[in-house]
Order: C-alpha cells, then sequence, then structure tokens
C-alpha cells in the first residue's frame, strides 16, 4: 500500500475515532513537524526543546480537535499536512511572542519577518502549493458564509481586499460609524466561530 492511501487510511481511521490511529499520523509527521517548528524559531532565542515542544502542542491541537469532527474537509494526505503546517506556525509565533514579553525579560517581540530563515524557505517555498491556496479559498467562503446578510460579506470582502471604512462607507452611501458597527458584527460572528 502507497504511503498516500495509508495516511488517508488513517485519516479515515482517526475521523471514526479509532485512536490507535493517532500513533500513525504521529510517527509520519512528528518529524516534519519538529523541522517545521526549528524553521520558524530559527532567529528567535529557543532550543532544540522549544522545536519539540510546539511540534508536541500543535499534534495534540490537531488530534483533540480532530477527535471532536472538527476538520469536516479533511480527507488526505494534503488537507492534514495544511492542517498540521498551520498549526506548528502559530504554535510557533505565539511561543515567540510570549518569549518576548517584557515579564519574561527580553520585553522585545519577535516580528515575523524576523523568523523567516533559509531553512523556511525551504520548508515553505516563495508562493503557496495549489492546495494550500485552495484550502485558503475554501475558508474564506465558509467564513463569509457564516455572515447573516449580503452587506456584511461585501463589507468584509472590501475590507479583506485593502478598502478604507470610509471608500466602504461611500460605496454603501452611509457614514463611518455604519461602517465601524458592521465590522464589528463581522468580528463577532467570526470571534464566536473560532471560540466554538
Amino acid at each position: 500500500m502507497s504511503s498516500d492511501k495509508s495516511v488517508t487510511r488513517l485519516i479515515r481511521m482517526l475521523k471514526s475515532g479509532d485512536r490507535l490511529a493517532a500513533q500513525g499520523l504521529w510517527e509520519a509527521y512528528f518529524q516534519k513537524l519538529i523541522g517545521l517548528a526549528r524553521a520558524r524559531l530559527a532567529r528567535a532565542s529557543t532550543t532544540m526543546a522549544d522545536a519539540e515542544d510546539v511540534a508536541l502542542s500543535a499534534f495534540d491541537s490537531f488530534y483533540r480537535r480532530a477527535e471532536r469532527g472538527e476538520f469536516p474537509r479533511l480527507e488526505d494526505r494534503d488537507d492534514l499536512w495544511q492542517l498540521l503546517f498551520v498549526l506548528t506556525v502559530r504554535k510557533a509565533i505565539n511561543l515567540v511572542r510570549y518569549q518576548g514579553r517584557k515579564s519574561r525579560g527580553s520585553g522585545r517581540l519577535v516580528s515575523l519577518s524576523d523568523l523567516d530563515g533559509l531553512e523556511a524557505d525551504l520548508v515553505l517555498g516563495t508562493e503557496p502549493s495549489p492546495e494550500f491556496a485552495a484550502e485558503m479559498v475554501d475558508e474564506c467562503r465558509r467564513l463569509l458564509d457564516l455572515l447573516p446578510d449580503a452587506t456584511l460579506r461585501s463589507v468584509a470582502l472590501w475590507k479583506m481586499e485593502g478598502y478604507s471604512n470610509s471608500e466602504i462607507a461611500q460605496r454603501l452611501g452611509c457614514v463611518n460609524k455604519t461602517v465601524e458597527r458592521k465590522l464589528r458584527a463581522i468580528r463577532e460572528v467570526w470571534s464566536g466561530e473560532a471560540s466554538s
């Protein structure tokens, strides 16, 4: 059996509640996650143990959320890698922010550009893969579909496209305060989605 089919089979097993499937996925991806975490932490003052902690935390988050059925579009190795990639990068960024807090001694937050090193370029490449881009489009559509009316969807799209509040107000024929209220409503819907 090819490793592609093997990962797909393990994903199906995991989604059906088979906890042993997690071990197979762990063995297949843990070293890759450590490499990704190490690349994202390359310029921060972190240790190898930090990269392993990030990878462990990312896989744990993935497993718990997959067990609760939070990834309905998880079907194959590409879907799995995109999820693990995003979770690992977010955990690495959070660790750098935590270690950069004043109460931790340094007082300097490391920016994302500080984390971009050669190792990250090797892992990430210069452009997103077509699969990753498609996943992002799907996620944007899903979030837009959560909004209760077409006006909120338009405001969200215009904001993502870089329009200012004043420009959006002109398009809608309203005042800036109305746009701000609509943006607050959008944030509430999306924040509720993130916390559920």
